[in-house]
């Protein structure tokens, strides 16, 4: 991550890293001390737990649907509720909400299972879960720049995944529904190790309960939710020396989504991805394919053949020329060269490119369409706002973020109500950050200080010869580049024929502006693979 943190400062990475439609007429409360989630419906028939209508009884709710999926109809009970998680006095720590959605018209017995998460850290599922495996999904009126004011769409999802594994989306501590126990400091989930810790507790207890030990196990993480899905193998095995405590659990698989895998922020280390010259190279093949979008490139051709053009460049003649101007061998006639080329594909001026010859990510947002009035979006380079009036937040001012949370959590709020009849007396937090920024502790048990996260997931394969990863990344997102996720894998050394890439012409969440069902199509894939 730290080569994202260089980048972009105080840019918080997750998806999910936005305020709260709805939260404003919320009674407020505070985490630290907040009581167990009201149950302003209970009891209710499809409630389960012991103690049924009892303050400290599991909420849970269970309907069943039907549903049209990659050319068949299919049967799926959902199932949105808490599980508690207890310390070894019995003594509830903390309860985490997730939304299980099992298939019933199959035997579910080699099924595999799905665990599903966004990033943060402290934001919840609902994006993932809306926007391409869920069996709802949101209808925005615009694939790219939608509008971001009602009414908002919601379909069934006819690309998900359910016809081949079944789903669990969960929120950690502090986000959606999921809440410490009543007394507990939600501190001590806030950190990479204790985060970790929780989750893997959660699928601990999903499996027994739902008596899938035997069945093929995965895990998808998208921007912090990559990091999560890099350290649970860890967590998910055990270890005398990390958490204590022998789960005995190996995963078939790991999907990342807007990865971000470097040393952690404030450690110090180097992320192996090479020098401040390479790392600078690896951004312009994404502002390349961002200037071809908006007509501002003289390069021609899809997104995936403007990017090739570009990393091609970046690779070769243009981090040649970066590697040579620090340490000050780069001759005029080169730099001309390399001015002129970085002119034609970008379509910067060479005062606007400047002396260094680096094309600078958030600089290129407000440059590339300034004579439109135009600014471009960080975490999809396709959207635009106007250049004036910009509170500079990097989130709630970002053009992407701005337009589709709206519609993401109007959609995802309609949902529970009206399909899977979940009602609370709280609101669902699609993101926290308010006390948990500050809180979240970075520093890890029994692991160097420079290590990247990547690292834990070579240690996973090294440790399980089945493990597969999959890499999803989208060519417009500026905050997590595709080129980026690959060199932090490969710093690792991860065995390569156990590893496959996908890119798509889309942003950070890159099932938007039409790549969803391609996306839905090659995780399908991936799960159905031996």
């Amino acid at each position: 991550m730290t080569s994202v943190f260089n980048r972009i400062g105080a840019l918080l990475l997750a998806v999910g890293w936005v305020a709260v439609a709805g939260c404003a007429n919320a009674q407020p409360y505070d985490l630290a001390t907040s009581s167990p989630l009201e149950q302003a419906d209970a009891p209710a028939k499809s409630e389960v737990g012991a103690g049924k209508g009892s303050p400290d009884a599991p909420y849970r709710k269970v309907t069943r649907h039907s549903l049209d999926v990659n050319g068949q109809s299919i049967t799926y009970e959902a199932i949105a509720g808490e599980t508690l998680l207890r310390d070894m006095t019995g003594a509830a720590t903390a309860r985490i909400f997730s939304f299980t959605y099992k298939r019933t018209d199959v035997d579910e017995t080699d099924r595999p299972v799905l665990f599903v998460f966004n990033g943060g850290p402290g934001s919840a599922s609902l994006w993932i879960h809306m926007g391409a495996i869920g069996p709802k999904q949101v209808v925005l009126d615009n694939e790219v720049n939608p509008s971001n004011v009602p009414p908002f769409g919601l379909k069934d999802n006819t690309a998900s995944v359910l016809d081949v594994a079944d789903l669990v989306f969960i929120d950690p501590v502090g986000t959606g529904f999921s809440r410490p126990a009543e007394g507990v400091n939600p501190r001590r989930f806030w950190g990479v190790d204790e985060d970790a810790e929780s989750i893997a507790q959660f699928i601990e207890l999903w499996l027994s309960e739902h008596g899938r030990w035997n069945s093929p196990k995965y895990v998808l993480g998208e921007s912090y939710g990559s990091i999560r899905a890099a350290v649970l193998p860890r967590f998910l095995m055990g270890s005398p020396i990390y958490n204590g405590v022998m789960r005995g659990i190996t995963l078939d698989g790991v999907v990342l989504l807007g990865t971000t895998l470097g040393v952690r922020p404030g450690s110090g280390g180097q992320d192996g991805t090479g020098s401040v010259a390479e790392q600078q190279a690896r951004v312009l093949p994404g502002i390349v394919a961002t200037a071809a979008f908006h007509g501002r490139s003289a390069l021609e051709g899809d997104a995936a053949d403007v990017f090739s053009q570009a990393a091609a460049y970046a690779d070769g003649p243009y981090r040649a020329a970066l590697q040579k101007l620090q340490v000050g061998t780069l001759d005029a006639a080169e730099r001309q060269s390399v001015l002129a080329e970085l002119t034609r594909m970008t379509g910067l001026s060479a005062d606007q490119i400047g002396d260094d010859l680096h094309v600078d990510e958030r600089e290129f947002a407000k440059l590339l369409l300034a004579g439109a009035g135009l600014e471009i979006g960080m975490y999809d380079s396709r959207y635009t706002l106007p250049s004036a009036q910009s509170g500079n937040d990097p989130v709630a001012d970002d053009p992407a973020m701005t337009r589709y949370v709206p519609g993401f959590v109007a959609a995802f709020n309609q949902m529970l109500r009206d399909d899977l009849d979940v009602r609370l007396a709280r609101p669902y937090l699609a993101i926290y950050w308010k006390d948990l920024l500050q809180s979240w502790n970075w520093q890890r048990r029994a692991i160097p200080p420079d290590q990247s996260y990547a690292e834990d997931i070579a240690i996973a394969m090294r440790r399980n010869p089945d493990l597969r990863v999959f890499v999803a990344s989208g060519y417009y997102d500026l905050v997590t580049t595709p080129a980026d996720a690959r060199a932090q894998l490969e710093a690792a050394n991860l065995p390569a024929e156990r590893v496959r890439y996908e890119d798509y012409a889309s942003g950070h969440m890159l099932y938007l502006g039409g790549t969803a069902d391609a996306f839905a199509d090659d995780l399908r894939e991936f799960l159905t693979s031996p």
